[in-house]
């Protein structure tokens, strides 16, 4: 920017986007003066860099209010979390998946989990209760939620992960 562009001659733009043509640096840096504007070096790489005459000041508040405008429009999508047992209670469940079903509404992930602990990790009539109950709360989520990712069998906590249908 102004006195620290180093090229001896710079191809000008002006500040309404028009091409001024190459210039030595010394002739652009005082056009912009006299427009009481800044030479900003825009493209150093190539043969002639491209600088234009521009309200720096103004660019980078320009530019630090739409970076903040962004912000501002964009969703953070939260992860919450239920907690539910291996051999819960059908109306338990349902009150459990109805508070699930509200933050799906809301926009955010929900992040179902199961601990199996003690007399938990007993296997319910020969074969595992967990992947039942997972296959019975998607069951109840239906199409409001896609099933985004599960933990691995190994783990301790079981646990998969709903997102919100877009």
């Amino acid at each position: 920017m102004n006195n620290k562009i180093f090229a001896k001659s710079v191809q000008v733009i002006s500040s309404d986007g028009q091409n001024l043509g190459v210039m030595p640096t010394s002739q652009a840096l005082q056009m912009a003066m006299d427009m009481d504007m800044d030479l900003v070096e825009i493209n150093a790489n190539g043969a002639t860099p491209i600088a234009k005459i521009m309200d720096y000041g103004k660019f980078k508040y320009e530019q630090k209010k739409r970076a903040s405008e962004a912000r501002k429009k964009q969703k953070s999508i939260e992860m919450k979390e239920v907690w539910v047992k291996p051999f819960i209670e059908e109306n338990d469940l349902n009150i459990k998946m109805k508070k699930a079903l509200e933050f799906l509404a809301e926009g955010n992930k929900v992040k179902i989990s199961v601990m199996t602990k003690g007399n938990k990790k007993v296997l319910a009539r020969g074969k595992d209760a967990v992947p039942e109950l997972f296959a019975r709360i998607l069951e109840i989520i239906g199409d409001n939620g896609n099933l985004e990712s599960k933990s691995k069998p190994d783990e301790r906590t079981k646990s998969i992960i709903v997102a919100p249908v877009k």
